[in-house]
């Protein structure tokens, strides 16, 4: 168990260097081309494209034939990201718990859901996908 703690978070780790690169370049690149109201959205478009990309890298650390497995490390990089996402946000960068909550609202451009819909199956679907499964 301690095993696939380690490996998962291990991945999740991977996952989050995409998504601060992600985030660097929906600032610095999409923003000027595409304008924020289209940079938004499309960051993540992106980042669920890189979650998927890196889960399917590296699923096969985790070495399982059981779908639980996959199914618990999607479960705990939703966890992670969530965990991540709001004390961090929170405490580090000094954002209200009411701002943090507007990552939750497609209506201002805001795909945080669907990245973790994304996060949450892509162990899975990765698995799947390398015939793991």
């Amino acid at each position: 168990m301690i095993g696939f703690l380690l490996k998962a978070t291990g991945i999740w780790l991977v996952i989050v260097v995409a998504a601060i690169a992600n985030g660097i370049l929906r600032e610095k690149v999409l923003v000027f081309l595409v304008g924020a109201d289209v940079a938004l959205p499309l960051s993540g478009v992106l980042l669920s494209i890189l979650v998927l990309l890196v889960a399917f890298v590296l699923i096969p650390v985790l070495k399982s034939s059981d779908p639980k497995t996959y199914a618990g490390a999607g479960v705990l990089w939703v966890v992670l990201t969530l965990s991540f996402e709001f004390l961090f946000g929170h405490y580090a960068v000094g954002k209200s718990w009411q701002e943090m909550l507007q990552v939750f609202n497609p209506q201002q451009g805001e795909l945080f859901i669907v990245v973790l819909a994304v996060t949450a199956v892509a162990p899975w679907v990765a698995a799947r996908a390398r015939r793991i499964l």
